[in-house]
């Protein structure tokens, strides 16, 4: 992939000097399983296997296959975790902090890293805007949900910061509400797993990885997915949810063209889509 980042792109022709995508039913764009979609990215994923609080390698490993994606046309929001910083629930009770002050400083961490990832993707091409939930108008937007979707249909990547503003609430679940505010069609976790297993692969070695789940499927059993509060959101509104693993190369292009990686819950692989490997 070229990467002088001038975004012009052009030849003496007037085409793109980009690879010509193959041509389906008369169209220059491939099928796609999804047009518009909502990538969730924890903190603890930031920060990779450094010890600061945040890989720069992560990021832009996050980046340039974002980049990737965006070029098909597919709109990308993404929402941040911020444990890699300051988890909330964590630190409740510590020193007289009580959960709603705690949680409120997890949303301030996630704002630190929605900027960082802004600058990241900035720095090869990608018009980026971050919107917080409550306001910082001097370092981001405000979310107004009309604006966000306005981003996205220009082809803006927007990043949801400071969860859903509200504290006892997860950052999972603020991905799910905010897929549903700007209709986006799936929810993609980024994890440092490989998906869902039928058990806890670092304890049991025989551990499954499960290909698809059901929405009840995942509450009976109890599997660590999502937080219930999330889980359900995503069911009510028919919100698939795909979890697949972060570290690995290409996955993040993948889960986003709707290739079949890591678990898909409450929906169905599309015929069109094939695996790879």
């Amino acid at each position: 992939m070229n990467g002088n980042g001038n975004g012009n792109g052009s030849s003496l022709n007037g085409q793109s000097s980009f690879p010509r995508l193959p041509s389906f039913d008369g169209t220059s764009k491939p099928p796609l399983k999804w047009r518009r979609v909502l990538l969730k990215v924890s903190g603890e994923a930031l920060a990779g296997d450094e010890e600061q609080n945040i890989d720069p390698k992560v990021t832009m490993a996050i980046a340039r296959e974002v980049a990737a994606v965006t070029r098909l046309g597919i709109e990308v929001a993404i929402v941040v975790g911020g444990g890699n910083i300051f988890r909330g629930s964590t630190w409740a009770g510590c020193s007289g902090l009580d959960r709603s002050s705690a949680d409120y400083i997890g949303m301030l961490a996630t704002v630190m890293n929605a900027i960082f990832l802004q600058a990241t993707m900035e720095s090869i091409g990608i018009p980026t805007r971050v919107q917080t939930a409550f306001r910082m108008s001097e370092v981001a937007e405000p979310y107004i949900r009309r604006r966000a979707i306005r981003h996205l249909e220009k082809g803006r990547v927007v990043i949801f910061a400071a969860g859903t503003g509200n504290p006892f609430f997860t950052t999972d679940t603020a991905a799910a509400l905010r897929c549903a505010e700007i209709n986006a069609e799936v929810v993609l976790k980024a994890t440092n797993v490989d998906g869902v297993f039928d058990d806890d692969p670092k304890r049991n070695p025989n551990a499954r990885l499960l290909d698809s789940l059901t929405y009840q499927e995942v509450t009976s059993k109890d599997l660590s997915v999502m937080d219930m509060t999330a889980i359900t959101l995503c069911q009510e509104n028919n919100i698939p949810v795909v979890v697949f693993n972060l570290s690995e190369p290409g996955n993040i292009a993948k889960a986003i063209k709707g290739e079949r990686v890591g678990t898909l819950i409450g929906g169905t692989w599309n015929s069109i889509v094939t695996t790879t490997s």
